[in-house]
């Protein structure tokens, strides 16, 4: 089906048309250097982000035994960060619609690296908790706002790839993250780790602002009150198609973190035993998601969204059928195919959105993200249920589910786009 069809009448809502997010004249190009400009500052917003969010998911176990907490409490340390980032997403994409992308996205990564260091320093769970939810908040300035910085600037004959690139970076930094505490918790404390990742956020924050152009087509609008906004967010939300990607989000990025969550708990458990250093290096498969992303974004491009996107979460169902099987490379295996699968289909997903919102684009990529965190938040705690009931089959048969329900909703998207 074609995903470019012309897109209905919304001279009922006329505050979602904004000639502003629709100027395609002066984009950005694939191949210049402003484009190279744009991937590398936008990789590196997609790194800090995903290595502060994540770089507590392998040391859950490690929760569990210092505070005395069980694994679906553990769980909390980044289920609270999610949620909270969830919730300020939306409050962002407001914000930036007044005081701009770049400054906005710069700040909210140095003000979430400096509180990753204080929650590594702090002492007593629930001050713990309270550190990491205030991460969230702060941290939300910067998803949102990439996507819609992206669908504003980028031509959108190479937005796939640029929002390829983005996603990669979020990739990269989830691996980084995940294997740097893994490997440094061995060597030093986890609390160290964590300082470690703070100040690396640091520094790719100060990158990022020196490498990302001001942008060109963003117009700050003052005296908007909160009837614009919702009525931006009723716009978006009456879109069907547009509903089944903010689905797709929630459904597809719960079940990649429920995976994640409690393979740690798996993995350090007979029969495989794997200390914090065997269990890091495991999250290396998170390379697959880094050449998913940036392979998908490009062919999603070419060969069109919907078949790139079924494909990437029909790879993502095989790979976590994959890690019933009990030889430990064989779950690695089958852990790299959902995690390529996953990257690819967020990749295509959150394109998609910029492609097909019509006006208001920061509020169309806070809604897509709000389900994204929500479904991390969420269901990837959920998923904690179904390992105490029913041990690691429990979490790939809900794992599974999820994504096959993902499936159903990229095929309402691919229907109503035709």
């Amino acid at each position: 089906m074609d995903e470019r069809a012309p897109i209905p009448d919304l001279a009922d809502a006329p505050v979602l048309v904004e000639p502003d997010d629709r100027v395609e004249r002066g984009s950005v190009h694939t191949g210049t250097g402003a484009y190279r400009r744009i991937a590398a500052a936008l990789f590196l917003a997609g790194f800090a982000t995903f290595s502060l969010l994540y770089c507590v998911q392998p040391l859950l176990p490690e929760f569990a035994r210092d505070f005395g907490v069980g694994a679906a409490e553990s769980s909390l340390a980044l289920s609270f960060t999610t949620g909270a980032l969830a919730i300020a997403i939306v409050a962002a994409a407001a914000l930036s619609e007044r005081i701009g992308r770049r400054g906005l996205m710069a700040g909210s990564m140095m003000g979430a690296a400096a509180i990753t260091i204080l929650a590594g320093l702090t002492q007593g769970w629930p001050a713990f908790l309270a550190l990491r939810a205030a991460e969230g908040v702060v941290l939300g300035g910067v998803p949102a706002v990439a996507m819609a910085y992206l669908a504003e600037e980028i031509d959108p004959a190479g937005l796939g790839r640029a929002m390829g690139v983005y996603v990669a970076g979020t990739a990269f930094g989830g691996m980084i993250g995940r294997v740097g505490t893994g490997i440094l918790v061995e060597a030093l404390s986890w609390r160290a780790a964590i300082v470690v990742v703070g100040l690396f956020g640091l520094a790719s924050a100060a990158a990022f602002f020196l490498l990302l152009p001001p942008s060109r087509h963003f117009r700050p609008r003052h005296g908007l009150g909160i009837g614009h906004h919702l009525a931006a967010w009723r716009g978006h939300l009456a879109d069907g198609r547009l509903l089944a990607l903010f689905a797709i989000a929630f459904l597809a990025m719960g079940a990649f973190v429920a995976v994640y969550n409690y393979a740690g708990f798996r993995l350090t458990a007979p029969p495989y035993g794997l200390d914090q250093t065997g269990l890091g290096l495991v999250f290396l498969v998170y390379t697959a998601g880094v050449v998913g992303s940036s392979l998908v974004g490009g062919l999603a491009d070419r060969r069109g969204r919907y078949r790139a996107l079924a494909l990437c979460i029909a790879i993502a169902i095989i790979g976590i059928a994959t890690t019933l099987l009990t030889p430990l490379p064989l779950v690695i295996a089958g852990m790299a195919m959902m995690t390529f699968g996953f990257f690819g289909a967020h990749a295509v997903a959150s394109g998609w959105v910029g492609r097909l919102a019509r006006g208001s684009k920061g509020h169309a990529s806070s809604l897509y993200l709000l389900g994204y965190y929500l479904g991390s938040s969420v269901l990837g705690s959920a998923g904690g249920w179904f390992w105490q009931a029913a041990g690691w089959p429990g979490v790939v048969a809900f794992t599974i589910g999820l994504f096959a329900l993902a499936l159903l909703a990229a095929r309402r998207v691919d229907r109503a786009a035709g």
